[in-house]
Parts: C-alpha cells; structure tokens; sequence
C-alpha cells in the first residue's frame, strides 16, 4: 500500500468510501440480497425468495466480517504517517 502514501486526505477518504461500497455489494451478493424479487402483486410476492443458502446467523457473520474487513483496511488508509527526521550518525 506504499502508493497510498502519495494521495491527499481528500483522495483517502474517497477510497475508503469506494472500498465501503463495493463491499457492501459484495455482500449483498453473497447473501443473496441483489437476487431478491422486490414488491408484491396483491398478496403475492413477485416471485420465490432466494436466499444464500447459509443460516441466518452466517448472513450475520459474512457482514461482521466485511465490516470489520473494511474498518481495518480503512484504518491503514487513513493513518497519518509523520515523516520520520533523518538519523545523524
């Protein structure tokens, strides 16, 4: 991630946004949330509900990772670095 160094804070938060996003749908895919029908035809649903196929509970758990996948990451993006002074010998 040495090429990060080199980006603004501005530029560093538009990244760790972008990062948010695309793992948001990157879990959405994986539970099955973007394949879901949405909206009913009278007291019917627009078609069969599909799901992950995982437990509610491992839904839980693939977003706890992805979230805490992402505040880690966003952290090292973050990071200020003070620019070390140069060692006198």
């Amino acid at each position: 991630m040495a090429w990060v160094r080199g980006l603004g804070r501005p530029e560093r938060i538009v990244l760790v946004v972008a990062l948010g996003i695309a793992l948001g749908s990157l879990g959405a895919y994986i539970v099955g949330d973007l394949s879901r029908p949405v909206g009913w035809v009278g007291s019917a649903p627009l078609g069969p509900a599909v799901t992950s196929g995982f437990p509610r509970w491992g839904d839980c758990l693939i977003w706890l990772g992805l979230t805490v996948l992402w505040a880690v990451v966003s952290v090292g993006i973050l990071r200020v670095r003070q620019p070390q002074p140069p060692e006198s010998t």
